[in-house]
């Protein structure tokens, strides 16, 4: 119907005046894309035209689907003709076909027909998801930031902003935008931080892409080493510091921190001062003619150094040649005297000089004599046999030689009669030592008795280290002075040697309702001294001889508190109480106390700290720098104070890196399931590694019933704020059943590094299939992440009668509680005096009691022995703390040996040697002597 012209349109062409041009196309149909269920409008416009139709798909239009205009171009006359056609949603979805749906126009003239261009017509939308979406980023500072971003599917297709914080990025010379839709930050900056989004959109909608979160953070750089300090100490060696921030930049944004120590330490030696010392007097000068003579001496012997004191005195001494009796003319007075005075004179000169003579003599005698009944060591402490032959090694025997769980009550002894007992009562178990507080035993008063005690048995008795006949009805008038009333409070069950029951000495530091009951030990201690042992607990507390007045005693008391209190930094010891609160010592105790830190390598700064009256704890000092108020030693194990202040003291400690390492004691307990015949429970103990949490443990399995299955393992825990696992392995499948999600276990970081020395308990419930298993066997791994483990096997029969029980404690370990006077040393009282006699003053030799404490490796902090009114008693009651356990005087022998060998050049005159190299092993063998 469209191919041809009727004549009749010929015609009226012609007559319109159409000259002889094809139609051309001043509009033509454009792409469209059809938005939800809009139609899209096409239009066409030719000149000249005397007809158009559309044609979509290859097919025409039906011609009722036009809308046409017609009119005429007023400059040339021409005829102008404008159609337009509606295309619905409809039809553009149900067209199948190859491309895509399109339409074009077609215009008639009297010379022939034009086509307009294709427009292609498609339907527009947008998807919801991202085909990706950018990922959060965490980048160092100048690093390159790629925030990748694919924009959902879309007709037409997205184009895609960014925005970040809710504001469009724009492109400069750091950050790009238009590659692929990415945002490409060069060097990052801080300023970059922040949430980005990608937004994309197109004529349909706008699609937001996740937040993705950008952090430019900082690593932490360290500072310039500052300058290093002075020595902590005045006098021998000592540390020195220096330190460094980690602000070169500061950790910023979760940047990590410097990795390395803030703090080094390095070792120092300051020259110690030396006072000097006269030396001796020069002749006297011949008598002058003013009847004068003189002398000098000069401050040589030593000469002062290092800031020492200069001699005091004066360097030159004059003397009258004849007491003042000079005559006239510069003649002496004697020299023109009568001849009758002369003779009185000399008579009287040599009888005083022969009474001089016999009075010399008489000394002489009487002190020889005296050091014979003395002593057989009356000579030279250092270059001679004196030095060491009287030591004694004491092997401080126990009435428990067997099992330490059993108490050994075979024989009672009879106190109806004078007899001595040198061995101390040892206690084992609370509850035998219940049974015997309430027996009236040894411990009891007698009416109106005589007993003569020596060593532990005078504790029980409240006599003094001397052995005395004493009536137990009457009391020491000086056992307590300045009013104090006698107080045993809980000693008898805890510890001490007293039987009964009574209020408490402990004054205001102890706490008023524990948690917990303290173990508690005491004893009465006189002019003698002795020793107190809280058993099994790695504390103790050494009084030395001397340190209280004569003819007094004191009732002295120790004990270990158990409060669950909280605290911030980590409790590496118990907290130990000694008083009473009003001691009265002339010289420092020395406590040892146990610890749980690893101090191979310096990553703690362990403090010891006091409680107050307030109950607050103030610092006492750091143990690796220098104080004048009281003295630490630390070791491997455990820690030695010198104390002069009775109260609570405690050691705790701050770790300076993630290497810091707390031991840990490893334990596993089994027993029967009282509520299931065929059940046994495992109970695997995590406590710190000192002999107070142990025994907590074992105490509380012993009444429980409980068996050690393996022997006790260390773990070394580190700070690096990893957790502890603990894990069940090799149970036989096929005869125990374990409880369901109990076989792999844990701790936190903070339970273990802060238990402050209370157990951590975790229990394995197995039970058996059948009566006949009697066997159980399996390991437990008890494991640090990232850290050691440690392996427990357990080999065990869950039948009673056929257990072995391994032993709580071995041997060696006993319930001595106190011992007093010479038993409680390992030198002996007369070697000591010799000892403090020579080192405690300076002379020329240099054997002085600074050599002795270089000689003994307890060579720093000296200013504190400095202080004290006898040194060298100072720096051997520590010796006495650090030796208590072994017993073995070879270090002091072989120091003592040293210096003498040093020494030995300036003696010339014949002395008793001794073979110093069997000193330590059998000291009565090596009382040999050697005579030169």
């Amino acid at each position: 119907m469209f191919c041809s012209l009727s004549p009749g349109s010929r015609s009226d062409a012609l007559q319109h005046g159409t000259s002889g041009t094809l139609p051309h196309f001043l509009q033509e149909p454009d792409d469209a894309y059809i938005i939800k269920s809009n139609p899209i409008k096409l239009k066409c416009r030719a000149r000249p035209a005397l007809q158009i139709f559309f044609k979509c798909n290859g097919e025409w239009v039906h011609q009722s689907q036009h809308q046409s205009q017609e009119h005429t171009d007023q400059g040339t006359g021409l005829k102008i003709r404008e159609v337009m056609i509606n295309v619905s949603r409809q039809q553009v979805e149900d067209f199948h076909g190859p491309e895509d749906y399109w339409c074009l126009c077609v215009a008639w003239s009297h010379l022939g027909t034009s086509k307009s261009r294709k427009a292609t017509l498609r339907i527009a939308y947008l998807r919801k998801n991202f085909e990706q979406d950018p990922q959060g980023r965490e980048v160092p500072i100048k690093g390159m930031i790629v925030l990748h971003c694919r924009p959902p599917e879309g007709v037409p297709v997205a184009e895609v902003e960014w925005l970040k914080n809710e504001e469009p990025v724009g492109s400069d010379g750091n950050i790009n935008t238009r590659a692929d839709h990415n945002l490409i930050i060069q060097k990052a900056r801080l300023s970059d931080s922040g949430n980005y989004t990608c937004l994309a959109s197109n004529i349909v909608a706008k699609r937001r892409s996740l937040t993705a979160t950008v952090v430019v953070f900082v690593n932490g750089g360290w500072s310039l080493w500052t300058d290093w300090s002075a020595c902590n100490v005045r006098c021998g060696r000592g540390v020195q510091k220096r330190s460094r921030t980690c602000t070169n930049p500061a950790p910023l944004n979760g940047g990590t921190f410097c990795e390395g120590m803030s703090v080094q330490k390095s070792t120092c030696n300051a020259l110690c001062p030396v006072d000097g010392g006269w030396g001796e007097w020069t002749e006297w000068t011949v008598c002058n003619a003013e009847c004068a003579r003189q002398r000098s001496r000069e401050c040589t012997a030593p000469e002062p150094k290092h800031g020492g004191r200069r001699c005091d005195g004066a360097t030159l001494g004059t003397d009258n040649c004849t007491g003042g009796l000079c005559t006239q003319n510069r003649k002496l007075l004697h020299d023109a005297k009568p001849q009758g005075l002369e003779v009185s004179s000399d008579v009287a000169l040599y009888s005083g000089l022969a009474a001089g003579v016999v009075t010399v003599v008489v000394l002489i005698v009487a002190v020889t004599l005296y050091r014979r009944n003395q002593s057989e060591y009356g000579v030279d402490v250092i270059d001679s046999s004196a030095l060491t032959g009287g030591f004694q090694s004491f092997s401080f025997k126990t009435a428990c030689q067997g099992n330490p769980l059993l108490i050994n009550s075979s024989q009672q002894p009879d106190l109806t009669v004078s007899q001595t007992y040198t061995s101390p009562i040892c206690f084992q178990d609370s509850m035998d030592k219940e049974l015997i507080s309430q027996e009236p035993s040894l411990f009891d008063p007698l009416p109106d008795l005589k007993v003569k005690v020596h060593s532990s048995f005078m504790v029980s008795l409240g006599v003094s280290e001397r052995g005395a006949e004493y009536h137990t009805q009457k009391a020491h008038p000086q056992t307590f002075p300045r009013g104090l009333a006698p107080d045993y409070s809980g000693v008898g069950l805890e510890g001490t040697l007293r039987g009964r029951r009574e209020k408490t000495l402990l004054g205001p530091l102890a706490p008023s309702k524990p948690s917990r009951p303290p173990l508690r030990t005491a004893g009465v201690f006189g002019h003698a001294g002795g020793r107190l042992v809280v058993p099994n607990t790695g504390v103790s507390l050494l009084v030395p001889h001397g340190g209280i007045a004569v003819d007094t005693t004191w009732e002295m008391y120790m004990v270990i508190n158990q409060d669950d209190s909280s605290r911030q930094e980590v409790l590496l010891s118990p907290e130990v109480t000694y008083g009473p609160l009003g001691l009265d010592l002339s010289c420092p105790v020395a406590m040892t106390i146990a610890h749980c830190a690893e101090v191979a390598a310096d990553n703690w700064s362990i403090r010891l700290k006091r409680q107050t009256q307030d109950n607050k704890w103030e610092e006492v000092m750091s143990v690796e720098e220098e104080s004048t108020s009281c003295y630490c030693l630390l070791e491997a194990q455990c820690c030695h104070l010198l104390l002069e202040h009775p109260g609570r003291y405690a050691l705790v400690g701050e770790p300076l890196s993630q290497e810091a390492v707390k031991r840990l004691r490893l334990a596993v307990f089994g027993s029967a399931d009282n509520t299931n015949p065929l059940g046994y429970s495992l109970r695997v103990y995590c406590v710190d590694d000192t002999p107070y949490a142990f025994q907590e443990v074992a105490s509380a399995e012993r009444v429980r019933g409980g068996c050690l299955l393996e022997e006790p393992k260390t773990l070394l825990f580190r700070g690096n704020s990893l957790s502890l696992q603990l894990s069940i392995q090799d149970v036989p499948q096929f005869l125990w059943s374990i409880k369901p999600f109990t076989t792999c276990q844990e701790f936190s970081f903070s339970q273990v590094w802060a238990s402050n020395q209370h157990p951590l308990q975790c229990a394995f419930s197995l039970e058996r299939y059948s009566p006949a298993s009697s066997q159980l066997s399996c390991k437990i791994s008890v494991r640090q992440v990232k850290g050691q483990e440690q392996i427990l096997q357990v080999y065990t029969s869950v039948v009673e009668s056929e257990k072995e029980v391994v032993p709580f404690f071995t041997q060696s370990d006993c319930t001595i509680t106190s011992q007093m006077g010479s038993r409680a040393f390992k030198i002996p009282l007369s070697i000591r005096q010799r000892i403090c006699a020579t080192f405690d003053t300076a002379n020329a030799k240099g054997k002085d009691w600074q050599l002795l404490a270089q000689k003994l490796c307890i060579d720093r902090n000296l200013c504190y022995f400095a202080r004290q009114e006898s040194p060298s008693a100072v720096i051997l009651s520590l010796w006495e703390a650090q030796h208590q356990d072994t017993g073995d005087l070879d270090s002091l022998a072989s120091a003592l040996e040293e210096i003498g060998k040093v020494h030995s050049t300036h003696s010339t005159s014949s002395r008793t040697r001794i073979n110093y190299s069997n000193l330590g092993t059998n000291p009565q063998q090596s009382q040999k002597v050697n005579h030169n």
